[in-house]
């Protein structure tokens, strides 16, 4: 059995690290209620996110719900799991049903279309508490993440991770030494998970573990994309910054991208000029890589822009969150503009019975001015949301507050509806006969006296 899931902290008391994100957690649980803020869990992978979602529900006495990103996290199915677990009472007897999205800064494409939307729906209407997980913070869709409370949790330190790999090793039969278990738990780089399992290899077919058997694996080894930003403006030797680059294994025009994406922490314009003047060049040769298929020139792009932009920064350092590459964030709004497009070009069109090209090339601009002048009537007929309100109006806060309304008017309507039919059913409702109330025919009932 894989150590890491068989040494799974099952209270909060056997959680390593990270003990004001535990105690913000259980200070959360114990004064939820419902309209209570979810919480959203973030930090590197392996630090043990996951597992306090469980031990927090174990600890509460909460049944847990979770969804996952190898189930599918489309509109329909989280409302059919989360929507009616956040609205429904335990069967199993628990108190409360704990909701956990992890990896919810994975909600991208087609399997998850409307997830983000449907998540925030579950968050509006949930008598139940919520907890959502990710590795990057940023990656949760902006409007999600202003309904959380963010709780980060950081890397695990080396010397917090050995005594729990003591304890496996204890537990196990496993005679390690105290250096094989301090290069275990430098190698995991914070990483309780990785270090457990870099330690369950180490013992594979021994009885004893000696620092020499400690072999991690090319992935162990591997340096990211983030760490290779960080030796470029922290000023590494020339030799090692290539190598950490080769290690990271990240083609030459991710790399490119990455550096383009944080120029803007040079301290000033002459660096920032420096910098691009190098960025441009390495971008040269990757455009003749690519135009003549000579991939030898790769090493050329590599050294420039990498060498030319660590000079430019001058070992200053960064003190800001490193940016993903503005490029991708533009795309990623484009693909989801144009996924609004087609929902609202499909709305329209089944109501009005006109071809989706039609309504696209002829009469997109007569819509959006007839919207524009009464968009409460249109956004009520069409069942649009904010977004696609906006798209036409061109006004986001506004389609906002309509939107909003709308929804505040028919929840109002239903209300309305439900008292107006147990009304009408305590109406049609007979009357019960007094004790004494005669039959037909002028006898007695049952349970009536002479």
């Amino acid at each position: 059995m894989d150590w890491a899931e068989k040494y799974r902290p099952l209270r909060l008391a056997d959680l390593v690290g990270n003990g004001p994100a535990v105690k913000a957690m259980y200070d959360w649980a114990r004064s939820w209620s419902p309209g209570r803020k979810p919480l959203l869990l973030y930090g590197k992978p392996g630090i043990g996110k996951t597992s306090s979602a469980h031990a927090l529900a174990s600890d509460m006495g909460w049944e847990i719900i979770e969804l996952n990103a190898s189930d599918q996290r489309t509109k329909d199915a989280i409302g059919r799991v989360a929507g009616v677990a956040s609205v429904t009472q335990s069967l199993s007897g628990a108190g409360r049903k704990l909701i956990v999205f992890d990896e919810a800064d994975n909600l991208h494409g087609t399997a998850d279309r409307g997830g983000a939307r449907e998540i925030l729906e579950v968050i509006r209407i949930s008598l139940q508490p919520i907890i959502l997980i990710a590795n990057d913070l940023y990656g949760i869709p902006s409007e999600v993440r202003a309904k959380c409370e963010p709780v980060l949790f950081r890397a695990i330190q080396a010397r917090s991770i050995v005594p729990r790999l003591k304890f496996i090793c204890a537990n196990e039969a496993l005679a390690c030494s105290e250096a094989a278990l301090a290069r275990i738990a430098e190698r995991g780089g914070g990483d309780l998970r990785a270090s457990i399992n870099m330690l369950h290899g180490a013992s594979s077919g021994r009885d004893r573990v000696a620092e020499g058997d400690v072999v991690s694996s090319p992935k162990d080894d591997r340096a990211s994309i983030f760490d290779l930003i960080l030796s470029l403006f922290k000023g590494r030797e020339d030799a090692a910054l290539l190598a950490e680059a080769q290690a990271a294994d990240e083609p030459p025009d991710t790399v490119l991208q990455w550096i383009e994406g944080n120029l803007i922490h040079l301290p000033d314009p002459g660096s920032l000029a420096l910098a691009y003047r190098w960025v441009s060049r390495a971008d040269e040769y990757l455009g003749l890589t690519l135009r003549r298929q000579y991939y030898s020139l790769w090493r050329y792009a590599n050294a420039v822009m990498l060498l030319g932009s660590s000079l430019a920064a001058g070992g200053r350092g960064i003190r800001a969150r490193l940016m993903p590459p503005a490029r991708w964030r533009r795309i990623s709004g484009h693909r989801r503009q144009r996924a609004v497009r087609e929902s609202l070009l499909r709305k329209i069109g089944e109501r009005a019975h006109i071809p989706q090209e039609v309504l696209r090339e002829d009469h997109l601009t007569l819509l959006s001015l007839l919207v524009e002048a009464n968009p409460v009537a249109h956004e009520r007929d069409l069942s649009l949301n904010a977004e696609e309100l906006t798209m036409l109006i061109h006004d986001r806060e506004r389609a906002q507050e309509v939107v909003e309304a709308a929804e505040r008017q028919e929840k109002m309507e239903e209300e309305q509806k439900v008292e107006r039919e147990k009304k009408e059913a305590g109406e049609e409702k007979p009357r019960p006969k007094s004790p004494g109330a005669k039959g037909p025919g002028g006898q007695s009932t049952l349970f009536g006296g002479p």
